[in-house]
């Protein structure tokens, strides 16, 4: 009897093992796949101010911003405090509904890209933003090693390019925002890798239905926030300006 025990022991552990197995890949294809339909409603809603001129008009005057561009730029960061403070409260429906509404909103402020930067350009960096963000996610998902001790010094190098970048908003110094770029691109790099094994580490056993869709929703924006301001920091250096 005893080798029989021992057999089922094994079995259901192995079992236990395929299923959350199985449950983590299903978890991190729902964030990928929320990171991924937030970053096309942006590039979509971005493309589509752009080369609409009445449009844009109301965003982008020939000074730069307009009151509602000024309105696109900051306000999604109240969507941001809203998912971030209060996903616990929220539906699924209603942080689904939340996110993709930031996502378009990103799109308005995102839609200056275009008239700043070559359409050839943008292509260009838009794909090696995306290669470079698989990369680090990949190595974030399937490395062994502890990246938590780094998660506080890429944090405090996100708030110093933050106020360096407000300093040098009055600055104007081309060789600080070349210096921010640099500095942003190595920060981001990093922070994906950081927040893909952050949120592989938030998924356990227990979570389902409506938990698991926040937890993707959460993550998504992690990562959705990674990715395009390593675009922009990228685009920065490398785009093609009109």
């Amino acid at each position: 009897m005893e080798p029989q025990t021992h057999y089922s022991t094994s079995s259901l552990r192995a079992s236990s093992s395929a299923s959350s197995s199985e449950g983590l890949r299903r978890f991190m294809l729902g964030v990928y796949n929320y990171m991924a339909m937030g970053i096309a409603l942006s590039g979509l809603v971005a493309f589509g101010v752009a080369n609409t001129p009445s449009v844009l008009a109301l965003f982008y005057g020939a000074q730069g911003p307009t009151i509602l561009g000024y309105a696109a730029i900051f306000s999604p960061l109240a969507f941001i405090l809203v998912l971030s403070f209060g996903i616990n409260k929220l539906s699924a429906s209603a942080a689904q509904g939340l996110f993709f509404t930031f996502a378009g909103v990103m799109g308005l402020s995102m839609a200056s890209v275009f008239i700043l930067y070559t359409g050839v350009s943008i292509v260009r960096v838009f794909f090696i933003t995306s290669a470079t963000f698989a990369a680090m996610s990949l190595y974030g998902l399937t490395t062994k090693r502890d990246l938590s001790g780094f998660g506080s010094f890429l944090m405090m190098g996100l708030f110093g390019i933050i106020i360096a970048s407000i300093v040098n908003l009055f600055m104007q110094s081309s060789m600080l925002h070349f210096a921010i770029s640099v500095i942003g691109v190595l920060i981001f790099t990093g922070l994906t890798a950081y927040d893909t094994q952050r949120i592989k580490a938030s998924y356990h056993v227990g979570l389902s239905g409506e938990a698991v869709r926040k937890a993707s929703i959460y993550g998504a924006l992690s990562l959705y926030l990674d990715f395009i301001n390593l675009f922009y920091m990228l685009l920065a250096l490398l785009g093609d300006r009109r």
